[in-house]
């Protein structure tokens, strides 16, 4: 069961830290703007599903691991 304390923005930062993975390049892939991305981690917005799912895809991750749900990808 995942930790509550993990947020969307969090556990993003995590993920493109761990992976050592820009804002830019990561925004590029799932085909969303930068300043998207930035939003994100900033904790002003969340992806939606579409976009959700594109990360998903994108990365070969389950969207549990984006959702909080798993702590692993």
């Amino acid at each position: 069961m995942a930790n509550e304390s993990r947020d969307f923005r969090r556990i993003l930062a995590e993920f493109l830290s761990d992976n050592k993975i820009t804002q830019t390049e990561f925004a590029r892939k799932i085909g969303v703007k930068q300043s998207q991305v930035s939003e994100w981690l900033k904790g002003k917005a969340q992806p939606g599903y579409d976009t959700l799912r594109q990360m998903s895809i994108a990365y070969g991750i389950s969207a549990d691991y984006f959702l909080g749900i798993v702590n692993y990808y």
